[in-house]
């Protein structure tokens, strides 16, 4: 595992004389350790080699080092300056980028606070859901732009992930793992693997298994000049960088759920299937978010392997035994359930849908269809800006209502629930949404929001940065129209949305028993 002796190279970095006199903050992982001094910040890789890493000598922690800051540039270019070589000088001290022999390698950075990484934030009750959304759009705009990947990922590259869990929990869990319930959950990620085969190699051929972030949980994400920023990019294996963009983006959804801040994951979920409109991957999401605590299982065990301090040890026997529960639980998920939100403009649907989304169907959560934001992309707009009339015709409208409907029925044979937010004023529209959940035996829940016409007036006056393009003219053509029978549970939707939420929550577990999960922040 460690394969030579860098106590003089630590010794040499962790000095403040190294650093003109700066105090030095030092940061150990099992695979490196980070150096903070003074405006920069310097990562030395560890001397070790492990099944899925390998640092074993100063030559490939020379090339891992430049992949490292080559790949992380795609996300954080003013953070990664680059490499420097430590140096063994003729007196035999050491230097960096010295005169002397190279004798290791590290990657140097800006220092940035440690209080704007997002797993300090959200320690701290401090990660704002306000970020939540420009975070799904930079990662969404970042697996966009990544390299594809073809020669990774598919069925292989899920099986080589299995198998390396199963070989790290049997060489590093033996302390803290119960080997039963290792053996048991290796066993039904291979069976899901199975079932799930051709949807991964569908993925792989079609260009979705890329140079993607590879690690991508809370701590590899800082606020950086007011925006999330992704770095910490894996270099050293491709087998684990190289993958399907829904299995990269599950380290994140699972690290947000396992911290009891299942709105954040939701959020982040539906703004990134927004943007890249990924319906295709859903019933991959089970497996691939089991897969991701299963890997943290497996470090987290590791880590511990090579920890001197017992505090820290016991507390990463801790999170590896949590780990493996939570692995276990995810390839268990509730059966789904449509749930439509209709109501006039202004009466909440959006802020009910995606305060509900939550606590519906699988981790992590349903799955949110807005017609505002339907309309805009079959308009080919962005999503604030506003439609003409032509917009909202007839024709359109009727085009927006199936696509939805077309949409769920998707997510819904993948397994995965959906909450449907539109108008459904007509009962045309209606009995599409709920021909869905006929078709494909799921359980429907139909929320018809009601409130006083001057309090619809007053919500759209307020809107900023939204989807809909409604006000007080649509709320009053809106109302002068015939709406049929509404058999949809009705909700006052004057109500504080608190209260709201929790009748649609006792409506919705009514109409779907055992859909409902139990996330809470």
């Amino acid at each position: 595992m460690i394969t030579e002796d860098q106590t003089g190279v630590i010794d040499f970095l962790a000095a403040p004389s190294t650093h003109g006199g700066a105090t030095v903050e030092r940061i150990d992982t099992h695979a490196s350790l980070v150096f903070l001094a003074a405006e920069r910040a310097y990562k030395l890789k560890r001397a070790v080699r492990f099944d899925y890493l390998d640092f074993s000598t100063p030559e490939r922690r020379r090339v891992l080092c430049e992949a490292e800051v080559r790949l992380n540039r795609r996300t954080a270019p003013t953070l990664y300056r680059g490499v420097l070589a430590v140096t063994r000088e003729r007196d035999g001290s050491y230097a960096l980028a010295g005169s002397g022999r190279a004798v290791d390698w590290v990657v140097e950075m800006n220092r940035f606070p440690q209080e704007a990484l997002f797993d300090r934030l959200a320690a701290i009750g401090g990660l704002g859901i306000d970020l939540m959304s420009p975070l799904a759009a930079a990662i969404a705009e970042f697996h966009r732009s990544a390299e594809p990947r073809p020669d990774h990922g598919g069925k292989p590259g899920m099986s080589w992930v299995i198998e390396g869990n199963a070989a790290g929990f049997a060489e590093f869990g033996r302390a803290c793992l119960d080997p039963s319930a290792a053996c048991r959950l290796t066993d039904n990620a291979r069976r899901e693997l199975e079932r799930r085969a051709e949807a991964l190699g569908r993925r792989r051929s079609s260009g979705l298994v890329r140079q993607c972030h590879g690690d991508l949980h809370l701590r590899n994400i800082v606020l950086l000049d007011g925006r999330p920023t992704l770095f910490d990019a894996v270099e050293f294996n491709d087998e684990i960088s190289c993958t399907d963009v829904l299995y990269d983006l599950a380290f994140l959804l699972m690290d947000l759920w396992r911290r009891g801040l299942p709105r954040h994951a939701n959020i982040v979920w539906n703004r990134y299937l927004a943007e890249m409109a990924d319906f295709d991957g859903v019933s991959l999401l089970p497996l691939f978010l089991s897969c991701r605590a299963a890997v943290r299982a497996k470090t987290s065990a590791t880590a511990a392997h090579v920890q001197e301090d017992v505090r820290r040890r016991r507390e990463l026997e801790a999170a590896a035994r949590e780990y493996l529960a939570t692995a276990e639980r995810l390839l268990d998920p509730p059966d789904p359930c449509l749930v439509a939100v209709g109501g006039f403009s202004g009466s909440g649907k959006s802020t009910l849908a995606f305060s509900l989304a939550p606590s519906v169907g699988a981790v992590p959560g349903a799955v949110v269809l807005r017609s505002d934001e339907t309309r805009k992309h079959l308009c080919g707009v962005p999503r604030f800006q506003r439609l003409g009339p032509e917009g909202y015709s007839l024709q359109v409208s009727e085009r927006v209502y199936s696509t939805v409907a077309e949409q769920a029925e998707l997510v819904l044979r993948a397994g995965h629930s959906v909450i449907a937010d539109a108008v459904y004023a007509r009962a045309a529209d209606r009995r599409v949404i709920e021909q869905v959940a006929a078709a494909t035996s799921t359980p429907f829940i139909g929320l018809w929001l009601e409130a006083p016409e001057s309090v619809l007036i007053d919500r759209t006056a307020q809107r900023c940065n939204d989807a809909s393009d409604a006000d007080a003219t649509v709320v009053r053509m809106q109302g002068s129209r015939e709406t049929g029978d509404i058999r949809w549970y009705r909700l006052d939707a004057s109500q504080p949305p608190a209260a709201v939420l929790a009748t649609a929550v006792d409506r919705v577990g009514e109409g779907a028993h055992g859909a409902l999960n139990v996330a809470t922040e």
